[in-house]
């Protein structure tokens, strides 16, 4: 199956650099945005309004993206992914993604726990980038956000998973999700009760749950379409070749 409307690009790199600049959507709808983050802060009182890095625009030339990234507080964010991810707003949520994968081919999806504003949504371990993301030069280091949250939401050290070279760009409206497969050594029943046990010892766990993925009739109904949409690619893909080695 495909998914309409979505663009998946495999790339080599991802050069993105960090600029100030003064976002119209945050200044120019001020009271909505703020009364709005007061009646979700409300409904999830651990909403905290910190910083994080949207991209402004990007290019991609010979498998590298390329773009600019700024600074803007989580309610505008929060609003603008709320309300739809108006496109006239002219911004993307960028981030890196760790598709987990355990030894016998299953992905791990995580259920974001009761706390969080996507609270229901099954995902990969992710998160929009923030200040602590830029790197010595000044450049968004989604590599080393995909490792922080991946030991954040999982308790797993990216340093001990198999990590695949490049990104799987997908490009689902106003959202641009980077994509790294990231296999562990451990069968997918072993994996979960891995992860499960460290969820359990956390305070405030992001996760709530984790699912055990191997195919279209083990996605649940509140799985995003970028991530059904990069499933359907990777399960495609791995048909196709085992249709070529069978030959």
């Amino acid at each position: 199956m495909t998914t309409p409307d979505v663009e998946i690009v495999a790339l080599a790199a991802a050069e993105i650099t960090v600029t100030p600049w003064r976002w119209p959507f945050a200044h120019e709808r001020r009271g909505d945005i703020d009364r709005h983050f007061a009646a979700r802060q409300r409904e999830r009182p651990a909403l905290w309004n910190g910083k994080v890095l949207l991209l402004r625009d990007y290019a991609v030339d010979n498998g590298v993206l390329r773009g600019a990234s700024f600074e803007t507080d989580y309610a505008s964010f929060l609003a603008w992914r709320d309300w739809g991810w108006p496109a006239a707003a002219g911004a993307f949520n960028v981030f890196a993604a760790a598709a987990l994968q355990s030894a016998d081919g299953a992905f791990l999806l995580g259920q974001m726990a009761p706390s969080t504003s996507i609270a229901g949504l099954w995902l990969f371990p992710c998160g929009t980038p923030d200040p602590k993301d830029i790197d010595g030069a000044g450049r968004l280091d989604l590599a080393g956000s995909l490792g922080r949250e991946l030991l954040e939401e999982t308790g797993l050290d990216v340093a001990a998973l198999a990590v695949e070279p490049g990104w799987t760009m997908v490009h689902d409206g106003g959202l641009l999700a980077l994509i790294k497969r990231a296999v562990a050594p451990e069968p997918g029943s072993e994996l979960r009760a891995r992860v499960t046990r460290y969820l359990a010892a956390e305070a405030q766990p992001e996760f709530s749950d984790v699912r055990i993925v191997r195919g279209r009739a083990d996605l649940a109904a509140a799985t995003p379409r970028f991530l059904v949409a990069y499933l359907d690619h990777v399960w495609r893909r791995e048909t196709v070749d085992a249709a070529g080695a069978r030959q």
